[in-house]
C-alpha cells in the first residue's frame, strides 16, 4: 500500500487548511475490525449498494475481497479510499480522471508524478471554483444589504 504524505495548505491567511489536505478523519468503525458487509459500508458512507457496486465494476474501487457465500467484504483500507474519492468528487473531478487515478495508484510508485499533475490541474479548477464563488457571494451579500435597507426605509416611510 502507497501512502501519500500531504502538507496542510491554506486558501486564505485566514483561513484553516482544508479537509483535503488532512488525514482522512476517523470512521465510526468498532474497534478491532477490519471487514465490512456493503450494508455496513453503505451506514458508514451515505453511498448507496448500486454505487458501491458501480465503483467497482468501473475501477474506481480495486478488487473488494468476498466472504465464503460470495459477500462483499470491505476492509478499513476500502473505507479510507472510499473517503478520498468522496473528497474527490466533491471537487468536481470527473469520474473519468478518478478512475485513472485509481489505476496509477495501483500501478505504483512510478506514477507519482502522473498523479500529482492529476491532483495539481484539480486543485486548479477547485480555486477557480472558490474565486466564481466569492464573486458570487459578493453579489449575493451586495443584493441583501440593497434589501434590507430597501426594507428599513419602505418600514420607516409606513410608520410616519
Amino acid at each position: 500500500m502507497t501512502v501519500l504524505q500531504t502538507t496542510p495548505v491554506t486558501i486564505e491567511e485566514d483561513h484553516p487548511a482544508d479537509a483535503c489536505s488532512a488525514p482522512p478523519p476517523g470512521h465510526p468503525r468498532p474497534d478491532g475490525r477490519d471487514s465490512y458487509t456493503i450494508s455496513e459500508v453503505v451506514a458508514f458512507t451515505g453511498l448507496t449498494a448500486h454505487t458501491l457496486r458501480w465503483y467497482e465494476r468501473i475501477g474506481l474501487m480495486a478488487h473488494v475481497d468476498r466472504s465464503h457465500t460470495g459477500q462483499r467484504r470491505y476492509s478499513n483500507r476500502d473505507l479510507d479510499w472510499l473517503d478520498l474519492v468522496g473528497k474527490l468528487r466533491l471537487t468536481g473531478m470527473p469520474v473519468a480522471d478518478m478512475v485513472r487515478y485509481a489505476e496509477l495508484v495501483r500501478e505504483g510508485e512510478s506514477t507519482f508524478g502522473e498523479r500529482r499533475e492529476l491532483l495539481e490541474q484539480t486543485r486548479r479548477d477547485v480555486r477557480a471554483r472558490i474565486a466564481e464563488l466569492r464573486d458570487t457571494l459578493a453579489v449575493l451579500d451586495r443584493k441583501i444589504t440593497f434589501y434590507s435597507d430597501a426594507t428599513g426605509a419602505y418600514e420607516s416611510e409606513r410608520t410616519r
